[in-house]
């Protein structure tokens, strides 16, 4: 597209006046493409040239010259005439008159001089004598323009996002132009502005941001320029943009069917804590736009990286159809624990929200010991025994542990090693040693601390013997025996016999004590992280079953740090000594040994003593290290038993306690700067549980340096906090690469802060420290209801069930176990799936809660929720209320249409059908549907319980939504054909699915079983059989039965194959059989033609077949066959491969009321019958056998043919005087004429045999027959008796063959029944169905009515009917002619004759009169139609024929080869030059005469010996062409007429009602003698005589036109509404009572000789041909004229009253004739409103 800055379009200026307003002319381009336009080149007059000179840098007060060439391009001289400029602005010096030769140029300089700043336009004009042309001259100024595309279309885009596209904008002007954008809110432009140079291009960016997902199309405008408010200055560019919304889907590969699952889950399983685990999902794009996403939690405010959930994609963007892969990383911090998150995927613009949950649990060590005592025996003083235990993991986790015992010599056990790791699934072994150093026994429970889990125990003992100390040896049976005494808090202890008595113990095989159930599970209920710490902080034996009991020793404190600057509750001191106490709980006396250590830096004085019962003791513990600036730490312990520790009863000993002391220290000088610590922690946050009950985490504290470390807890930056949890230990010393499993213990509170406060750690006694964040808070229980603690159900049905999801979410740190409770009034009403559950923290639970209305209200409901933490069962309860709205209702289905019509469905086949269901009440309806089948057929019978179901509903059980509409998708597939009525009723279902209601009707479905039917409507014949009747044909190819059979029920076994086929069903066992006789005809005769035309009237298509014999054989083996046939196979190949009989098309489909011709055709080539039969196969339907007969007769043989060997006459009543005259056909079938004559001594015989009553009678027993032509055996029937009467006649044929027919009659008594149905034998039926019939292949003319039934009627009656002959061409004109036959005297056809141009009709009146005797006729008119096409090339043939036939009259050929050199004596040589005359040439000699066979045959002979053999091949071809030309076969139309004729009396008696309607002649035709039947009437001296055509329609139209007048007179109109009251003056019956009685009872019979005299002669109410006027002139010159002539005329001669009611009618019949072909062409509406015409009246006459 091209803007510019100008005025409106341009037109050539022929004026070639200037343009005073610079600016009002437009261009119609940018000067770039007007520059290419004045360089073009055009093609003019033949010459070559510019189309225009534009001036565009032009300055004022210059000239400027541009030069136009003119070049010859024609190959002739072209003389031009030049017309300069009008204008003075343009001039150029050329001569008026430039003459170019072919190939030359001339230049014309042009000049341009301006004097103003505007535009200017001229021409010069060229005349040639081709025309003229004009070359345009202008001159513009310069404006700017810039160049935009028209349109651009953006690439597609995600809502609320953008895309970008660029085009180009390009100064086409010879200025420097600015232009700007004016954005938009969808589209916006960059650079908006900007200034471009001429000739300059930009790249303009447009981008895109659409809001909804729509189709965009804005106009961005541009303004440029210096004026850019002006639209002139004003650019546009449709900007286009299609925007989609996005979509995403979260897949996770490892789920192969996504639809098992709810939603997105990535499940992790169990991972180790402290290890990371990575899975991936895929997030895909099926929408066409790319879509931007961005990952977070579900919660906010937390980011998805703080979480134990970490994925390595936070945003991105995917591409159509592609997907992007992410990996999640979990790690997990809290053992046993369950983590869930949810990642929610918002993509912007989406309409929806996709979570992706995360789950996964942390796994943390299993570890345990192979033995949970160990045994070291007796070993002497100094001694040391090893024993091996194996710590085993048995878990896939990592595990660290350290054994709470001092290893370094400070006591008498020791295990190596004392601490490390054990990897997942193994197990280490550990050695443990014993060095007694006093005399006692001993025993300590040690622990081993695992990370991450609970700690495990290993029961070390030993006994230490010297030679003067054997203290009782202690056994792991002591241990038990102590443990289970201890339980009981008895002291003294009791006996083991009480003890065995009360089940605590039980005793091995050996009689050795062994622990119990209730031994097993430790000192009371304890959990081991308590033992751990009370062992640790000494408050307690370790034995003890209870925190309750008092501890039997306890020391303080427990823990010593020397030289450490730490104001906290341990001692601290700078000297080297501390003390620590030891107090005695029990009632005995105790001995306590501390253990030395050699080369110990800490030594305890005194180091043994007594302590007296419930008494406390002093001891020192010293600091003297032997090396400076280092590291000291150590685990003293001391060992006390009772001083009296003897066996109680042989069995009970009490085993030492032990109590240890945790001492650091360091020996740096003052200024002396300490280790350097090199350690981590972790985790370095601990989160307890945030619940108030005593909880413990572990924490590892590792050295990771080459040096010691020594720790200690520092309490003094928050005291309160720092003393609410304890650490155990608090201090002491980590070798280098070795690590401790710090356990922290506290209670969480609501108080503290819930960040977390911190724990340090001091490092080496110095300024490091190290920090631990501990997270001890109370939080309360929450959980989240989804919407807002609400849920509302639809209108439910009353009985049935809706369901609805309801989401619950866990807000709390805590795991939760949830308990739904329902009112038990409520329960019948709702009811939820699952009640009861657990939720981890962050967790969403998915509950299906299910309403059952009871009643049609409102319903209620409060259903609560108790939820508590899973570690404290039964307390912490907290409760929500779920406020549940439920609406019972009433449920209904209808239908849209209540009666579904399917229509006509082929049997056997199936069809699917949807009926609309349709809920219009205000809940959804569980249904079940139900079909009860009834066969409408009242002739059916069948088993309504075993008959099967023709319907199929694809779905019995369903539920339709409220205000919806479902789709019931079934199958029909009947059984049989009948019509069918399907009642679909439906019950509704209750909540378990059962039936709840009685069945209610739906609606109804009809349909139709049908077969595939096909139905022959017409029959038409051509060839040698063209004049036979349509009757004859119905029943020489019994098409009745055919009809009849192919609407018939097929048997069962004739549908089972679908097409037609040589193994559909073989014709062996096909039941019906029909004949299709073709009649006789001569041999070598033209084939005989029959035309059956087949309709299908179902509404199925049907395919159809004619098998022939070679169709229905089966393809045999080769063993198989005989190789010899039979002599019926030998004759049907014969007949076939001879082609005797023919159909075509042989097959073929005929759509639902579709029509098609069958040409069926017999040729005559052998003299005889042939015999061939035919399977007419329909798909799915029946199957006929034809057997195909034609009699092919020598031509020197007569033969008598009927169309059937048996005759049912009409049925008669006995008694009846006039029984009815009926007729039989015989058809002269051979080439030579016949003499027939029926056998008189049958009907003699039967006369005789009947009382010499004549029961059949034939009027006309013998008689000659021509060739082709047929003759009418009249007949008299007339029963003596009520019977049926069979009569079989000979007919014999002079020289030729007998033919037998059997006669059948019936006689009744009621005479009533043959009047009711008069037409009840062969000859009289109207066989052919009313369908509307098509024309056949070729046929041009059609009649409007085949046959013309008249019914009853009674005798010496005349009736009319009008048939109508229309030209279906719109080509051709043809001739039409009824011929005149025998029927003649009974029937008229006017126009007997004429001519039809293309689609025109013409109106024929076919006239009845009824002979004085009763008959039964059965007549067949036929109507002669030749094109005139034809007509004209037969016409223009016999005229050559003609002319060639005449000209050997008049010229004659020599043909003496020697006479070419004397031709020119006979006739002279005529000069070259034509004569000026067009006429025959002179000649000057004459033809001579031609040569007379009677004479000169010899010389004949002499020549005829001389011609050559190409010249008498050139006579026989003139001999052929002088054959005289056959006229053309015209085509043949039959209308059969049919009638009933009855005596006057017998019909009025009977049918009195209709006997006024028919119009009764009373001068009947004599058919006996067809001469006088035509006659004349004379009329009065005023009238002319009707009998001439051209006088009569003279009369007739100058009455039509006189009465129209009349009736358009409103005086006349007057006098009729007068004419009532006035006299009747004439009656036409009183004038001619003495002639004709007016009662049809006192008419005589029709036997009667007088009637003719006595009745009047009614004129034909048509005029007739001219053959017919000549006729009538001549009778009335011989007869009735004459007689009338001669005779005196009276004044009571009926003739001239009857001639003005004769005119009347012809009047009438005219009138109603010209409204019958009005309606023919479509002329005639009879809603069109009446016209009147204002005519003067005639009073003004």
């Amino acid at each position: 597209m091209l803007a510019e800055a100008s005025g409106a379009t341009w037109k050539p200026s022929t004026a070639g006046k200037d343009v005073k307003d610079p600016g009002i002319h437009q261009r119609h381009r940018g000067g770039k493409h007007q520059r290419q336009a004045s360089s073009q080149s055009s093609f003019l007059s033949g010459l070559e040239l510019k189309s225009e000179l534009v001036w565009e840098d032009w300055d004022l007060g210059r000239e400027f010259t541009k030069t136009l060439v003119l070049k010859n391009i024609h190959s002739k001289l072209q003389k031009l005439h030049v017309r300069p400029p009008v204008s003075k602005f343009f001039t150029t010096f050329i001569p008026q008159i430039i003459v170019l030769s072919p190939g030359t140029s001339f230049s014309i300089p042009v000049c341009f001089r301006p004097l103003q700043r505007c535009e200017y336009e001229d021409s010069i004009e060229f005349q040639s004598k081709d025309g003229s042309f004009q070359v345009c001259l202008r001159a513009i100024i310069p404006c700017h323009a810039l160049e935009v595309p028209d349109s651009v279309l953006l690439p597609l885009c995600a809502v609320q996002n953008s895309s970008n596209t660029n085009f180009l904008l390009k100064n086409v002007s010879k200025l420097q132009t600015c232009f700007q954008w004016k954005n938009t809110a969808l589209f916006q432009m960059s650079p908006e502005q900007g200034l471009l140079k001429p000739g300059q291009e930009c790249h303009i960016t447009v981008v895109f941001r659409p809001q909804e997902a729509l189709v965009y199309q804005q106009q961005a405008n541009c303004s440029f320029g210096e004026e850019r408010d002006k639209a002139e200055s004003c650019c546009s560019v449709l900007l286009q943009g299609i925007a989609k919304y996005p979509c995403l889907q979260l897949r996770n590969p490892d789920t192969k069917d996504e639809k098992e699952q709810r939603g997105p889950e990535l499940h992790f399983g169990s991972v180790a804590i402290g290890q990371s685990l990575q899975k991936h999902f895929d997030i895909f794009n099926p929408s066409p736009v790319t879509a931007s996403f961005s990952l977070s939690r579900l919660s906010s405010g937390v980011h998805l990286s703080e979480s134990e959930f970490m994925c390595d994609v936070t945003r991105g963007k995917v591409a159509p159809g592609g997907s992007l892969r992410a990996v999640v990383s979990y790690t997990p911090a809290v053992v046993d624990s369950v983590s869930v998150e949810y990642l929610s995927v918002n993509c912007r613009g989406a309409l929806n929200q996709t979570l992706l949950k995360l789950t996964g649990n942390c796994l943390g060590p299993k570890v345990s010991l192979s033995s949970a005592v160990l045994d070291f025996g007796c070993v002497e003083e100094g001694g040391a025994v090893v024993q091996t235990v194996e710590l085993v993991n048995s878990a896939p986790v990592e595990a660290f542990y350290q054994w709470d015992l001092d290893c370094t010599g400070n006591s008498v056990f020791s295990i190596q090693p004392a601490s490390g790791t054990l990897c997942p699934h193994s197990h280490t072994t550990l050695k443990a040693v014993y060095r007694p150093t006093q005399p006692i026994a001993h025993h300590r429970r040690v622990t081993c601390i695992i990370l991450h889990k609970d700690p495990v125990f290993l029961d070390l003992i030993g006994t230490c013997h010297s030679e003067l100390q054997q203290p009782v040896i202690l056994k792991p049976e002591h241990l038990v025996l102590y443990k289970l005494h201890w339980c009981r808090r008895q002291d003294p202890p009791d006996t083991l016999t009480a003890m065995q008595q009360e089940d605590k113990v039980d005793l091995d095989q050996q009689g050795v004590p062994c622990p119990g159930e209730e031994s097993h599970q430790g000192p009371g209920k304890r959990t081991p992280m308590e033992e751990y710490y009370q062992s640790c902080l000494g408050y307690m034996d370790p034995l003890s079953c209870s925190s309750s009991s008092s501890p039997h020793v306890s020391v303080v404190p427990s823990e010593l740090l020397f030289n450490h600057k730490i104001s906290s509750s341990l001692s601290t001191s700078s000297t080297s000594s501390q003390p620590v106490s030891i107090t005695n709980h029990t009632w005995g006396k105790l001995s306590l040994v501390w253990t030395a250590a050699q080369d110990s830096p800490f030594t305890v004085s005194p180091p043994s003593c007594d302590l007296a019962p419930l008494k406390s003791t002093s001891f020192r513990v010293t600091y003297d290290p032997k090396q400076l600036n280092t590291l000291h730490g150590a685990q003293l312990e001391c060992f006390a038993y009772y001083k009296d520790n003897q066996l109680i009863e042989g069995q009970l000993l009490c085993p030492p306690w032990c109590v240890t002391v945790r001492v650091i220290g360091h020996s740096f000088q003052p200024g002396k700067e300490h280790f350097i610590p090199w350690c981590s922690l972790q985790p370095p946050q601990v989160v307890f549980p945030a619940l108030s009950v005593l909880s413990y985490r572990t924490v590892l504290l590792q050295n990771s340096g080459d040096l010691p470390l020594t720790f200690c807890l520092d309490l003094s930056s928050n005291p309160a906090l720092a003393e609410s949890v304890s650490v155990v230990p608090s201090c002491g010393l980590i070798q280098p690469g070795k690590h401790q499993i710090l356990t922290l213990r506290t209670m969480p509170t609501e108080d503290s802060p819930k960040q977390g406060f911190c724990l340090y750690l001091r490092l080496n006694a110095a300024k490091h420290t190290k920090e631990l964040t501990v997270v001890s808070v109370v939080e309360k229980l929450c959980v989240s209801l989804e919407g807002d603690n609400s849920l509302y159900f639809q209108p439910t049905a009353v009985g049935s069930r809706t369901q609805r999801s309801h989401h619950i979410r866990n807000l709390s740190r805590l795991p939760l176990r949830f308990q739904w409770s329902i009112p038990e009034p409520d329960q019948e009403l709702i009811f939820v799936e699952p009640d009861a559950g657990e939720l981890h923290p962050n967790e969403s639970s998915v509950q299906i809660w299910s309403f059952s209305p009871l009643g049609e209200q409102t319903y209620t409901l409060k259903p609560t929720l108790t939820f508590w933490p899973i570690q404290t069962p039964g307390c912490n309860k907290s409760h929500l209320t779920l406020n549940v709205v439920g609406l019972g209702s009433k449920g209904f289905i209808e239908a849209e249409k209540a009666v579904l019509d399917v229509g006509e469905i082929l049997v056997g086949s199936c069809r699917e059908i949807q009926v609309p269901l349709v809920n219009n009440s205000p809940c959804p309806v569980s249904y079940c549907l139900s079909v009860q089948q009834i066969l409408l057929d009242e002739d059916l019978t069948y088993d309504p319980g075993t008959e099967p179901k023709a319907l199929q509903l694809d779905c019995e059980r369903g539920t339709i939504g409220s205000h919806s509409t479902m789709l019931l998708r079934s199958t029909v597939r009947p059984h049989r054909r009948a019509q069918y009525l399907w009642t679909i009723s439906y019950q509704m279902l209750n909540a378990s699915g059962s039936v709840s209601s009685p069945p209610q009707a739906v609606c109804e479905v009809r349909a139709k079983g049908v077969f595939p039917t096909l139905q022959v409507i017409d029959v038409c014949s051509g060839g040698s059989v063209s004049r036979l009747s349509k009757a004859h044909l119905w029943e020489l190819f019994s098409l009745d039965s055919l009809n009849e059979h192919m609407l018939s029920h097929p048997s069962p076994a004739e549908p089972t194959y679908r097409t037609p086929t040589m193994h559909s069903f073989p014709s062996v066992f096909t039941k019906d059989m029909l004949d299709f006789n073709f009649g006789a005809t001569p041999m070598n005769s033209e084939p005989s033609i029959i035309v059956l035309m087949f309709h299908n009237p179902s509404s199925i298509p049907v395919d159809w077949a004619f098998l022939f014999p070679a169709d229905q054989q089966i393809e045999l083996e080769y063993w198989a066959e005989t190789g010899e046939f039979s002599s019926a196979e030998l004759y049907q190949m014969k007949v076939q491969d001879s082609h005797l009989f023919s159909i075509s098309p042989r097959s073929g489909t005929l759509l639902p009321g579709q029509q098609r011709a069958v040409h069926f055709t017999h040729r005559h080539d052998f003299a005889g019958k042939d015999r061939f039969p035919v399977v007419l196969k329909l798909s799915y339907g029946r199957e006929m056998l034809l057997n195909f007969q034609g009699l092919t007769v020598e031509r020197d043989r007569p033969c008598l043919h009927v169309a059937s060997k048996q005759h049912v006459f009409t049925s008669v009543s006995i008694g009846d005087c006039t029984p009815p005259k009926q007729v039989y056909e015989l058809h002269n079938c051979g080439a030579v004429p016949l003499r027939y004559e029926v056998d008189a001594a049958v009907l003699s015989q039967l006369k005789v045999d009947n009382f010499n009553h004549p029961v059949l009678v034939c009027l006309n027993p013998e008689g000659e027959l021509l060739p082709g032509r047929m003759a009418m055996l009249e007949w008299i029937f007339s029963p003596l008796e009520a019977k049926l009467y069979h009569m079989d006649i000979p007919i014999h044929v002079q020289d030729g063959d007998s033919t037998l027919v059997r006669f059948e009659g019936c006689g009744f008594d009621s005479p009533t029944l043959v009047l009711t149905n008069p037409f009840n034998c062969s000859d009289t039926k109207a066989s052919e169905p009313r369908v509307k019939r098509v024309s056949f292949p070729g046929q041009v003319v059609f009649l409007s009515e085949d046959s013309v039934s008249l019914g009853n009627i009674p005798v010496c009656s005349r009736s009319s009917r009008i048939l109508f002959l229309t030209n279906a061409s719109h080509t051709d004109s043809v001739h039409y002619k009824w011929v005149k036959e025998s029927y003649q005297q009974v029937v008229q056809i006017h126009p007997e004759q004429g001519g039809l141009c293309p689609g025109q009709s013409a109106l024929c009146v076919l006239t009845f009169t009824s002979t004085r005797y009763p008959t039964c006729y059965q007549l067949d008119v036929i109507c002669q139609v030749i094109q005139e096409a034809s007509l004209t090339r037969y016409r223009d043939a016999l005229q050559r024929w003609e002319e060639e036939k005449e000209r050997p009259q008049d010229e004659f050929t020599i043909t003496d080869k020697n006479l070419t050199e004397s031709q020119g004596v006979l006739i002279d040589k005529e000069p070259v030059a034509a004569p000026v005359n067009k006429g025959p040439p002179f000649r000057k000699y004459k033809t001579l005469p031609p040569i007379c066979p009677s004479g000169g045959c010899e010389t004949v002979g002499m020549i005829c010996t001389k011609l050559l053999r190409a010249e008498r091949r050139a006579l026989r071809e003139t001999a052929k062409s002088l054959k005289c030309p056959e006229p053309p076969q015209p085509a043949l139309l039959h209308v059969g007429v049919t009638a009933h004729s009855h005596g006057l009396q017998e019909y009025f008696s009977h049918l009195p009602d209709q006997f006024n309607e028919h119009y009764r002649c009373f001068q009947p035709v004599k058919p006996q003698r067809p001469e006088t039947t035509s006659f004349s009437t004379s009329f009065p001296a005023g009238l002319p005589s009707t009998t001439h055509g051209s006088e009569r329609d003279v009369t007739v139209h100058v009455l039509t036109s006189l009465l129209r007048d009349v009736l358009d007179d409103p005086a006349f109109t007057h006098y009729l509404n007068t004419l009532p009251s006035k006299p009747i003056p004439y009656r036409l019956w009183e004038s001619s009572s003495s002639h004709c009685s007016s009662s049809p009872s006192s008419l005589p019979p029709p036997d009667c000789p007088t009637v003719s005299h006595l009745t009047p002669k009614p004129q034909i109410l048509l005029s007739g041909t001219a053959e017919q006027k000549e006729q009538h002139n001549a009778v009335d010159s011989e007869g009735t004229a004459g007689r009338s002539r001669n005779e005196p005329r009276t004044q009571n001669t009926p003739h001239a009253e009857r001639v003005p009611a004769d005119m009347c009618e012809d009047v009438l019949l005219n009138t109603l004739q010209n409204l019958m072909m009005e309606a023919v062409r479509g002329e005639l509406v009879l809603a069109a409103h009446p016209r009147s015409v204002i005519l003067p009246p005639v009073f003004s006459r």
